[in-house]
């Protein structure tokens, strides 16, 4: 069942809704999910490593993060 004080946000993104995330050094470190979505329905926080490669990928949901300059 949906968290009641959550489910009707209208201002919450819908959980993993973009596989591709394109995010500058000002933000980091980055996580997923990503800032300002709705976490009822998401999985835990985890913090993506996009720092080593230039890019990578959430091992819950698969949403691809790449650093862009």
């Amino acid at each position: 069942m949906p968290n009641p004080n959550t489910a009707t946000e209208n201002d919450m993104d819908t959980p993993n809704e973009t596989m591709l995330y394109e995010v500058s050094r000002d933000v980091l470190p980055i996580h997923c999910p990503m800032p300002g979505t709705s976490l009822w329905n998401s999985h835990p926080r985890v913090y993506i490593p996009v720092e080593a490669t230039g890019s990578a990928k959430c091992p819950y949901c698969g949403c691809e993060y790449r650093l862009v300059d």
